[in-house]
């Protein structure tokens, strides 16, 4: 794919189409009418290994209070500077020189999407919302079984579409399931590993291995030890109980596999009740028993959260903190309630992300992780100046600009320039409102 610059005839001529949730084509770099980075004439190329500063760019610096409370953030106008890829500089604004002009927007760390399928979609094409399916997972396995090598036709261009939809949201990374089993064997893999090299200048990734239709029920084992030889960052699972019908044996294959081959894991867990439970201990207990674990194991959903009392709810969010067990949760949960705030009160790594965007497990799912911490924020209530910004974390995965002490953290020299402009004035706005992107850099090059 070739390298993306910000060249005035592109800008001109692909002005029309950067429209959020446009179709874009690889290798152009798009603005829409309202992208509010924009190139000034002599400006340097916007390009990944080259440098190029960008003025009028609006940084939280602080908090402003009452007494104890937060009730406004403070925020300047600077110049940064990127160079290869990273935050090179961060200087006084300087409004007249003759560089790329962000005019006001804000600038934030880019946004990640931490659970979502890529590899098994309909975005792109026709419109079909979810049809009923009776017998539960185990029914949605069979229809999978029957409609994967249809999916698996075009897998690729409609991962690179997705890719272009998460871009116009703000999102420069995202870590994706992808369906390791006996139907779709490593293909669905491969479809996903060429949109993704194909996108490798203007998107990041990790990859979990994810067995779909169970490890043994479908006996997936075969094709789940040869993709963790292969290029991907997580062991997945999902369900022992209920689909395998064994907790023990399905954990003890997962661990395995992970400590064999060095990678981390991400399991998805519906289940709720005894088994549940079972299996979050479980988990709890085999990665204390092997630290290499720790930082690079997650749940995904972990519903059972939810149905504990407040007392048990407590306990295991201390010990999945103690072990470094992060938690990926995709809101809203329809009738659940997850406890996000007793989560992080505790230290728990809590990530957010689309999961499904139009297939035939949701129809829902817009590819904004902005309006995940909007809804999380409506579900537990802070809506004051502090606990909005706060949010903003569940977009980023952790990173914040300013400390809750009101301590600017973010940006430094040297940091990465994968960077995301919003049209607010703070963080706090940003989450409220959910407000629009207008520009998105991953790496140094500026990819919408």
């Amino acid at each position: 794919m070739s390298k993306l610059s910000l060249s005035r005839k592109k800008f001109i001529q692909n002005a029309a189409l950067g429209l959020a949730g446009a179709s874009f084509t690889p290798g152009i770099l798009f603005a829409g009418n309202d992208a509010r980075i924009t190139e000034q004439k002599g400006a340097t190329t916007a390009e990944a290994g080259k440098s190029y500063t960008i003025k009028n760019v609006l940084l939280e610096t602080g908090f402003e209070k009452d007494g104890d409370e937060v009730i406004a953030t403070r925020t300047e106008l600077f110049c940064v500077e990127i160079e290869n890829g990273k935050i090179r500089k961060i200087g006084p604004n300087q409004p007249k020189a003759n560089v790329i002009d962000a005019k006001g927007m804000l600038m934030l760390p880019s946004f990640k999407d931490m659970h979502i399928h890529m590899d098994k979609t309909r975005y792109s094409e026709k419109w079909q919302a979810r049809r009923p399916v009776t017998g539960g997972i185990k029914g949605m396995i069979a229809l999978e079984q029957k409609i994967i090598p249809d999916l698996l036709k075009n897998s690729t261009v409609k991962a690179e579409r997705m890719i272009e939809l998460l871009q116009s949201k703000g999102t420069g990374f995202a870590r994706s399931q992808v369906n390791i089993e006996p139907t779709s064997k490593l293909d669905s893999l491969k479809h996903l590993q060429l949109a993704l090299e194909n996108k490798k200048s203007v998107f990041g990734a990790e990859l979990v291995a994810f067995p779909q239709h169970g490890i043994f029920y479908t006996d997936s084992v075969p094709y789940m030890k040869e993709a963790a030889k292969m290029d991907i960052d997580f062991i997945g699972g999902v369900d022992p109980y209920t689909i395998d019908g064994a907790i023990e044996k399905t954990m003890d294959f997962t661990v395995q596999l992970a400590l064999d081959n060095n990678k981390g894991i991400d399991l998805h867990l519906h289940e709720q009740g005894d088994s549940g439970l079972k299996t979050v201990e479980y988990l709890i207990n085999k990665v204390n028993e092997n630290p290499v674990l720790k930082g690079k194991t997650y749940l995904s959903h972990c519903f059972i959260l939810a149905s504990l009392d407040k007392i048990k709810q407590e306990e295991i969010c201390e010990k999945l903190a103690n072990a470094q067990i992060g938690v990926n949760s995709t809101v809203p949960f329809g009738g659940l309630i997850m406890p996000i705030p007793t989560l992080l009160k505790h230290g728990v790594k809590v990530m957010t992300g689309n999961d499904c965007i139009i297939d035939h497990w949701s129809t829902y799912g817009s590819g904004s992780v902005l309006q995940k911490a909007n809804i999380a924020a409506q579900l537990y209530g802070p809506s004051t100046e502090f606990g909005l910004s706060r949010m903003l974390k569940l977009a980023t995965a952790g990173t914040l600009p300013l400390d809750d002490k009101g301590v600017q953290q973010w940006p430094k020299a040297g940091d990465a320039a994968d960077l995301v402009f919003v049209n607010a004035s703070c963080s706090a706005e940003a989450v409220s409102r959910i407000s629009p992107v207008t520009s998105l850099i991953y790496q140094g090059n500026i990819v919408f």
